[in-house]
């Protein structure tokens, strides 16, 4: 059987830098890992899990808890982050476990077991709650993670994620530009750390430009095109001022806003101005909306192959301040926003 030491002697490298270039770490160049490769295809080399374990002390063995598996329509997008998620960590020649647990149980009554166990050596975490006992946890336990998202703005542990404030401040901020300033935003579940942090961008841009924010303007649940339609319905049916300017959470919930806003004989961009945050998902585009809908933009599908670097990386004992990472986003101005009078807190 071949060994890392055989390949060492063929290629005239380290053990390390062979075991860094079969999993596809960052820091060895696409030259050297595609010779390391070659090389290993040509000798037959297989990892050997069991000898891992015995050197390092680590299973190899990675894992994403969830409470329940998502039902339709996040089923197929559950599928597609699955997929991506496992076949990043078997680039880098670890194994990727999902475990289903059962919706009654205690979720970091779930984690301890797993960990207590001795067979998982790390945890990739999504979709963070505020307050979420699932990182107080794992942090006391010592037990490496990565998180898709941040609890705070400054954590102190593996991240990938957007700038989520800036999502929530940008989008309002272009509204306010075009004179709006009553504006509704239909956001997410409220217990979500990036629907806060949206919100507090949205409210700081507000308080910017001097303009008061009305909580009965801020609505929130599960982000899908049913929470649209109906809370649309609910902001136009309401007494008082109506909104002249909506700001979806996602695309989905944008969908169902022009269902409603047409339903109720008023057109987007002309009568009412809609704006959205776009995770870019293939089928849905923000172009093809008739008008084309303004958006504030960053892939989801470019969270998956950072998160197994970061785990991958964080497993191998790189420091965490240099495993948080921060993605971008692009405000695209279309079509969706129309300018009712001069621009609020030009001043600030």
């Amino acid at each position: 059987m071949t060994t890392l030491k055989d390949l060492s002697r063929a290629l005239g490298l380290s053990v390390t830098q062979i075991s860094r270039a079969l999993n596809d770490h960052a820091d060895v160049s696409d030259a050297t890992k595609d010779r390391v490769r070659k090389v290993a295809n040509d000798l037959n080399y297989q990892p050997n899990m069991s000898a891992r374990r015995l050197v390092t002390g680590r299973s190899g063995l990675v894992a994403l808890v969830l409470a329940q598996v998502p039902k339709y329509p996040e089923d197929r997008l559950f599928l597609d982050i699955v997929g991506a998620i496992s076949s990043n960590f078997s680039r880098r020649g670890l194994q990727f476990i999902l475990h289903i647990a059962d919706p009654n149980d205690d979720v970091v009554s779930v984690y301890k077991r797993l960990v207590s166990g001795g067979g998982i050596d790390g945890f990739v975490v999504l979709e963070p709650k505020i307050g979420d006992r699932r990182l107080t946890y794992l942090q006391r336990a010592g037990v490496p993670f990565v998180l898709h998202g941040r609890d705070t703005l400054a954590p102190d542990y593996g991240f990938f994620d957007i700038d989520n404030w800036q999502v929530g401040y940008d989008l309002t901020k272009h509204l306010l530009q075009n004179g709006h300033e009553r504006i509704a935003f239909l956001n997410g579940s409220k217990d979500r750390t990036y629907v806060q942090q949206r919100t507090e961008g949205f409210m700081r841009a507000l308080a910017e430009a001097g303009v008061p924010q009305d909580p009965d303007m801020i609505r929130y649940a599960p982000m899908d095109e049913g929470f649209g339609l109906l809370e649309t319905v609910r902001l136009f049916d309401r007494s008082g001022p109506k909104p002249t300017a909506l700001i979806a959470g996602n695309i989905w919930i944008a969908k169902g806003i022009y269902r409603s806003l047409t339903a109720l004989g008023l057109k987007v961009g002309k009568d009412v101005s809609v704006v959205a945050h776009d995770d870019m998902f293939p089928e849905m585009s923000a172009a093809a909306m008739g008008p084309a809908l303004t958006c504030t933009e960053s892939p989801l599908s470019i969270s998956w192959e950072p998160l197994a670097e970061i785990l991958s990386s964080l497993l191998d004992g790189v420091p965490v301040s240099q495993m948080q990472m921060l993605e971008d986003i692009t405000f695209v101005e279309r079509d969706s926003v129309h300018r009712i009078g001069p621009p609020f807190g030009q001043n600030s």
